[in-house]
């Protein structure tokens, strides 16, 4: 999982992912959008599901994040497109609106966002 942190001109940070992971740029773009305290949260939320079978869900604006102890799922919550309406031969395209990484690697990420923020990038 590849990822660039920039800022635009108005200082905004942007997180632009790799191809497969680019949902997840997507809630940090959307969703957390520098908020550090949703960072935390999601980060405690990891922790705590630490060898455990449990699961974790936030259900945002425009993206679902699920957590369990190995791996992140970010989701669009459009993405209940019934494939059954589309004609024959076309398919729904949704390579940008469902990412999966583990969550060593999310975590991570997380933390490298939290210093690119805190350092002013």
């Amino acid at each position: 999982m590849e990822y660039e942190f920039l800022r635009d001109v108005t200082g905004q940070v942007i997180v632009k992912f790799s191809m497969g992971h680019e949902a997840i740029g997507h809630w940090l773009n959307d969703e957390v959008k520098g908020d550090l305290a949703r960072v935390a949260d999601v980060e405690r939320q990891l922790h705590s599901l630490s060898g455990s079978l449990r699961q974790w869900q936030h259900i945002g604006h425009e993206f679902t994040l699920l957590i369990d102890a190995e791996e992140v799922m970010v989701r669009a919550n459009g993405m209940s497109v019934e494939c059954d309406a589309l004609e024959e031969g076309l398919s729904y395209y949704d390579e940008e609106s469902l990412s999966l990484c583990g969550s060593d690697d999310f975590l991570l990420m997380l933390s490298r966002y939290r210093q690119f923020i805190q350092t002013g990038g």
